[in-house]
């Protein structure tokens, strides 16, 4: 059963190198990418259902022991993530190659996008598992080396200025991170998380809290909270729309993750948490006025993105139960319908030619199917019953009411406000997108770019990998029983950590 563990990072990266070897073949460079990524989503669900029910699976690679060797752990959380980003990267895969045969043919292949996006996929998968700090460094950097061919190919000039913000910030915040390694290490002498759960809490206060903020600080870039978030709305509307897609799904989720696991795991905290409380209201708040200040469609979505990561660091400035079962419900419905709003974004702009929200108009009588495939997600987004955000959004509530303290009251409020920000701008996309009269598509602004708008159409499989996200968005809604359930146990497990530390150093399940 821990070979299983594995297969995620390693079926992937050794797919990629296959892919860029079969670059001429495009249709095998496309079946390989779909059963690779299909054949994850099944080793995940496995590895979910074990660990829900007999605890996490620990590998030890190389038969090196915790804490001197590489660990690779799949517990509740870490699984369920897994599951979920696994469906996101096979559909938009999906989506991708049906953008590329309308636009290019069947027989051009990509040299490029398939074995990156390959690899993209093995360092989101290496970050959910790894078990300690240095190789959670390493999946960033696979992710961001894999982001950075992705976010330039086929480029223009406002797409290298918009692709240097990122890799600039990037590089910085790695350089921050490997730095807070080191210093980890030096205190500690070790950076295997189990261990250091133990190990930092030996350390004085002024210490823990020093090494404490600068995670926060790392994780906080990764993740685009406020004020660290500048990059984002620059950065992610210029990419193509798969590639938007995949980015603001998955990426920001992974900086979340590794601040939900080492804050809860490696510093503990013992009440609700001001500091990320005060941080989650900002970054709600300053999100979503600065979606509204947008007539940009991508960029009115990547400042809601940033908004609502405020949502997941409320639930872990709460830091209960309640408060993180609300986080991971809440990054669960978060990662499909952000990634299905900046495809349907992409079925837009293939139908009018711009992504001026003025210039649109009449998409309803034009391109119903693309309104429905708009509308649900939207809705789900503003926390509208009974959509997953709705159900996120409550559990979210339900943990700062019982938080009983003021600060959490506020947030709350926040929270409230920026739900009904939210519905305000899907209501001006609506309106000015989707209603009125039928306007003729503008033509391609740039032939030359990786970007084909204002053909009027999309094809089968991009509509179809659409509305499989869609799907997949009603039946969070659908199935939030049994969903909260697993993220209560998940959640319980992060608040104690023993059942992590007892897996990966006094002996792994499943081994």
């Amino acid at each position: 059963m821990t070979v299983l563990v594995a297969l995620p990072v390693l079926l992937p990266l050794a797919a990629a190198g296959l892919s860029l070897a079969l670059g001429r073949f495009a249709d095998i460079q496309r079946a390989l990418g779909l059963i690779v990524l299909g054949g994850i989503i099944a080793d995940a669900a496995v590895l979910l259902y074990v660990a829900d029910r007999y605890g996490p699976v620990v590998l030890q690679m190389g038969a090196w022991s915790a804490p001197f060797g590489i660990t690779l752990v799949a517990d509740r959380l870490s699984a369920l993530l897994l599951v979920v980003s696994s469906v996101v990267t096979f559909a938009v895969l999906i989506y991708s190659i049906g953008q590329r045969i309308t636009d290019y043919g069947r027989q051009r292949s990509s040299t490029t996008f398939h074995p990156m996006y390959l690899m993209l996929c093995a360092g989101v998968s290496l970050a959910y598992l790894t078990g300690d700090l240095f190789n959670l460094f390493v999946a960033f950097e696979i992710m961001l080396s894999s982001s950075y061919v992705l976010i330039t190919r086929r480029t223009t000039a406002t797409r290298i200025r918009a692709g240097m913000t990122y890799t600039i910030v990037s590089l910085a915040s790695s350089l921050l991170f490997i730095t807070m390694i080191a210093l980890v290490y030096a205190s500690t002498g070790t950076v295997n998380l189990a261990d250091l759960g133990e190990k930092v809490h030996q350390l004085p206060d002024g210490l823990q809290i020093a090494l404490a903020l600068l995670v926060v600080i790392v994780f906080g870039v990764k993740a685009a909270m406020v004020p660290l978030h500048f990059w984002l709305p620059d950065s992610y509307p210029t990419a193509p729309a798969p590639v938007t897609a995949v980015f603001a799904g998955l990426l920001t989720k992974v900086g979340i993750y590794a601040l939900i696991r080492t804050q809860t795991l490696v510093f503990s905290h013992s009440e609700s948490w001001n500091l990320m409380l005060g941080i989650a209201l900002i970054t709600m708040i300053v999100g979503a006025l600065g979606a509204l200040a947008q007539n940009d469609l991508n960029r009115l979505m990547s400042f809601l993105l940033v908004s609502h990561i405020g949502y997941m660091l409320f639930g872990l400035g709460v830091y209960d139960v309640i408060g993180l079962t609300g986080v991971i419900l809440y990054v669960v419905h978060h990662i499909t319908v952000q990634a299905t709003l900046f495809l349907v974004s992409g079925l837009i702009t293939r139908h009018t030619g711009t992504v001026a929200l003025t210039r649109m108009g009449g998409l309803a009588k034009a391109a119903p199917l693309i309104a429905v495939l708009f509308a649900l997600p939207a809705l789900s987004l503003a926390g509208v019953p009974p959509f997953s955000g709705f159900v996120a959004k409550l559990a979210l509530l339900q943990a700062g009411v019982g938080a009983g303290t003021w600060m959490a009251y506020v947030v709350t409020g926040g929270a409230v406000l920026t739900s009904l920000l939210t519905l305000y701008a899907m209501a001006r996309v609506w309106t000015r997108a989707f209603w009125g009269q039928v306007k003729a598509p503008e033509p391609d602004p740039d032939p030359t770019d990786e970007l084909v708008v204002g053909t009027a159409t999309s094809n089968r499989p991009m509509v179809v990998a659409t509305g499989v996200l869609v799907a997949a968005s009603v039946v969070i809604a659908l199935v939030a029983g049994p969903l909260a359930d697993v993220s209560g146990r998940a959640a319980t497990d992060l608040m104690h950590g023993e059942t992590y530390r007892t897996a990966v150093l006094g002996g792994a399940a499943g081994e």
